[in-house]
């Protein structure tokens, strides 16, 4: 029986941290046809989580940090220290697991070591859903060595759906660590997990997520945080990928431009808009940043 380690990092999270803990625990086939070792550490939480939290001690590992490090990061290192189990999942406290989540990725474990899924996003303000998901003729898509890895670095949305809620990985890659100056910048975790490796997705939506004003993706410091950090990381792959970096560069002022034509400030969005990719989105962004905007953010996906 497979054992899987979920590391599932929690601050505030009272609104939703008890359905994101059963959704994972009541996992068809628990106990039956693999095991799953919860590992769950709070940031030093303020409202109620800890006591909620205090309610699963019989079915998960319950840690605390000593003091809150500001981001999820911290916790998720220190459950990769301790996890046991064969393969790792990274939970966040406002994900939402389908039944079936594991289950459905059990058949194709052996075949790569990181596996993937499609998933939904719920959007709480505009009450969208968006599903994503790689379409296929198969129930599954195998990436190629490197494969996954170039596309990231270029922060292509082509490729693997490769969102955190939806990974499953060999423990054989549990030493590589997430970043703790900042405590909560994933983009080089995502790169040297998948630097000459093979991964797989599964076609096939396993988990929700919710898009709202508090979600860490959104908040000002953590794009901040978020975008030095990525200029940073590309400088560790320039010479071996020069191209590629190259074109990373721009991807990561357009993503910073979008983001603050998302939130409204249109004279930041368009000085990043200027030095990101010069194509006819770009152009079309930039123009509607002076008017039309809201009829933009209303129809489509800017950003998240």
């Amino acid at each position: 029986m497979k054992k899987i380690s979920v590391i599932l990092t929690s601050y505030n999270g009272e609104k939703t941290i008890e359905k994101t803990i059963q959704s994972i625990l009541g996992q068809e086939g628990n106990g039956v046809e693999f095991s799953i070792e919860l590992i769950v550490i709070d940031d030093c939480s303020t409202d109620d989580t800890l006591s909620l939290l205090i309610k699963y001690e019989k079915d998960c590992i319950l840690l605390k940090n000593e003091k809150n490090s500001g981001g999820p990061n911290k916790g998720r290192n220190f459950g990769l220290m301790i996890a046991t189990g064969d393969y790792i999942c990274i939970a966040d406290q406002d994900d939402l697991w389908k039944k079936d989540k594991i289950q459905s990725v059990l058949p194709y474990l052996d075949l790569a070591p990181i596996i993937t899924s499609g998933y939904e996003v719920i959007d709480e303000n505009t009450k969208k859903v968006i599903t994503r998901m790689r379409a296929s003729t198969s129930s599954y898509i195998l990436y190629s060595q490197n494969e996954t890895f170039l596309k990231k670095l270029t922060k292509s949305l082509d490729g693997q759906n490769a969102y955190m809620g939806s990974f499953i990985y060999s423990s054989k890659l549990k030493d590589i660590y997430f970043e703790e100056n900042f405590g909560m910048v994933d983009f080089d975790w995502l790169l040297r997990l998948f630097h000459q490796q093979t991964s797989l997705e599964v076609c096939k939506v396993l988990y929700e997520r919710t898009l709202n004003g508090a979600n860490l993706s959104l908040n000002e410091t953590y794009r901040k945080f978020d975008f030095y950090y990525s200029l940073l990381t590309l400088e560790n792959y320039e010479t071996s990928y020069p191209y590629e970096t190259t074109l990373a560069y721009k991807k990561v002022y357009g993503s910073r431009a979008r983001y603050y034509y998302l939130m409204g400030n249109m004279k930041k969005a368009r000085y990043y808009f200027v030095r990101s990719q010069k194509n006819i989105k770009t152009l079309l962004y930039f123009i509607t940043s002076f008017y039309g905007s809201q009829y933009v953010k209303k129809r489509f996906n800017v950003f998240g």
